[in-house]
C-alpha cells in the first residue's frame, strides 16, 4: 500500500501571492528567485513535490526544501539562497580601503611606465606592498578579488572618462551675445526676411575632406544574395579639401567655396564672395569661432578697407562650437553626402560638393535655433 502524500502547509497572504506572481513574471529578477516563486505558486495549486519537480525539471528534494523554508521562515525569505558554507572573509575593511586608494592613484605615480592601472598590474602591486603597508591579508590577493572589491566601490581605474573644462572666463557673456544674434534673426524673419538691411550668417570651415578613390569597381547588391553594395578594402588618396561655408540664417541660402587650405588668404576670398553676394548697403554679420585666420593682421587689414558697418564678426566662446548653427549642417553633410564617398580625383570631389550645395540652395531650409537666451539665464 502506497504511503499517503505528505502535504506541507505554509501561509500565503494576498499580498504575498501578488508579490510572488510579480516575481514569477519578472525579467529582471535573479533566475533563482523567479524559479522558487514559480515553484511555490505551483505547489499551492498542486501540493506534490514530485509533480512540481517534474514541471520545472528539478529534483523533488529541491521543491521540498523550498516549501519547508516557506513554512518555517516565510514566503519571501524562501526566495533567497541560504548563506553558503566556507571560510570567513579574511580581507579587512582597512585593507579594502587601502586597495581602493591605490586604484584612485595613477600607475605612473607609483613608478610604472603605465599611465593608468590594469587590474593585473594593480593586483601585483598590492601583493608586493601590502605587508609593508600593514595589510598582510592581501598577500594572496587574486585579480578576481580586486575586480570584486573595486566593483563594490564603483571604481574603474582601467578606464578613462574624458571631459571638457570650461577655460573661457567670458563664456557666459559670449554665449549671450551669440544668442542675442539668434534672437535678432527671429525678429528679421518676422519683419520680412530677404528685404532686410542686415544679413546674418553662421560660418565655419570643414577642413580635411578626403578625396579617396577605389582600386576596384564597387559591387552592386544582388537580391537574395548580397544585401548591400560591396567595396574593396583598399583605397587611394588624392588629397584633401577644405570647405568654407556660411548659412544665411534668414533665407537659408548656403554660401560655400572649396580651398586647398584655410588660411587668412582663403578666408578673405570667402569674405569677398559674400561681399559680392549682398547689396552694398546691407550690413553683414557673421557668427564664427576665434580661428587664427579670422583675427589675423591680414584679415583685419582687409576689413579696414571695407565701408564702415559692412562686416561685423560675432565670436562664439572657446569650446562653444555647439553654439554655431553651421556645425549642424556639417554633421548632416558628413552623415549623408560624404558618407562612403569615393572619387577618381580631387576635382571630382570638388564638383560633387558644389553640386550638393547647389541642390540645397534650390530649396533652402531656414534653420531655427532652439536654445534661447532665457534658457542660458536659467542655467
Amino acid at each position: 500500500m502506497a504511503a499517503p502524500r505528505r502535504v506541507v502547509e505554509f501561509e500565503l497572504s494576498d499580498g504575498d501571492r501578488a508579490a510572488l506572481e510579480g516575481i514569477a513574471r519578472s525579467r529582471s529578477e535573479k533566475a533563482g528567485r523567479v524559479l522558487r516563486a514559480r515553484m511555490l505558486l505551483s505547489y499551492r495549486e498542486t501540493p506534490s513535490f514530485h509533480a512540481v519537480g517534474r514541471q520545472f525539471r528539478v529534483a523533488h528534494q529541491t521543491v521540498t526544501r523550498c516549501v519547508e523554508r516557506a513554512r518555517d521562515e516565510g514566503v519571501m525569505a524562501a526566495l533567497s539562497e541560504r548563506p553558503r558554507p566556507g571560510n570567513a572573509p579574511t580581507i579587512t575593511s582597512e585593507a579594502k580601503a587601502w586597495l581602493v586608494s591605490l586604484a584612485c592613484d595613477k600607475a605612473k605615480d607609483h613608478g610604472y611606465p603605465h599611465e593608468i592601472w590594469t587590474t593585473r598590474l594593480l593586483t601585483s602591486h598590492a601583493r608586493a606592498h601590502c605587508v609593508a603597508a600593514g595589510h598582510e591579508c592581501l598577500s594572496r590577493l587574486s585579480q578576481g578579488t580586486v575586480s570584486k572589491i573595486l566593483a563594490t566601490r564603483e571604481i574603474k581605474p582601467h578606464k578613462m572618462r574624458y571631459y571638457l573644462e570650461r577655460r573661457d572666463p567670458e563664456f557666459a557673456e559670449k554665449m549671450a551675445e551669440v544668442l542675442c544674434v539668434y534672437r535678432e534673426v527671429a525678429l528679421l524673419r518676422e519683419a520680412g526676411g530677404e528685404d532686410q538691411m542686415v544679413a546674418i550668417l553662421s560660418y565655419d570651415e570643414k577642413p580635411g575632406i578626403q578625396a579617396l578613390g577605389t582600386v576596384a569597381p564597387d559591387l552592386p547588391p544582388v537580391p537574395g544574395k548580397y544585401k548591400c553594395p560591396g567595396r574593396d578594402y583598399e583605397y587611394v588618396r588624392h588629397g584633401t579639401l577644405s570647405l568654407l561655408a556660411g548659412i544665411d540664417l534668414v533665407t537659408g541660402k548656403l554660401h560655400g567655396r572649396l580651398e586647398e587650405r584655410h588660411r587668412s588668404v582663403e578666408f578673405i576670398a570667402f569674405l569677398e564672395q559674400i561681399d559680392a553676394a549682398y547689396p552694398r548697403e546691407t550690413a553683414i554679420k557673421l557668427i564664427m569661432d576665434n580661428h587664427s585666420a579670422h583675427i589675423s593682421k591680414q584679415t583685419k587689414a582687409w576689413l579696414a578697407e571695407q565701408p564702415e558697418g559692412r562686416f561685423e564678426f560675432v565670436f562664439s566662446p572657446k569650446h562653444g562650437s555647439w553654439l554655431n548653427l553651421i556645425e549642424g549642417f556639417f554633421s548632416k553633410m558628413a552623415r549623408s553626402m560624404l558618407r562612403h564617398i569615393r572619387v577618381a580625383s580631387k576635382q571630382e570631389l570638388r564638383d560633387r560638393i558644389m553640386a550638393y550645395l547647389e541642390t540645397l540652395n534650390r530649396d533652402p531650409v531656414v534653420h531655427k535655433w532652439t536654445y534661447k537666451l532665457d534658457d542660458q539665464k536659467a542655467a
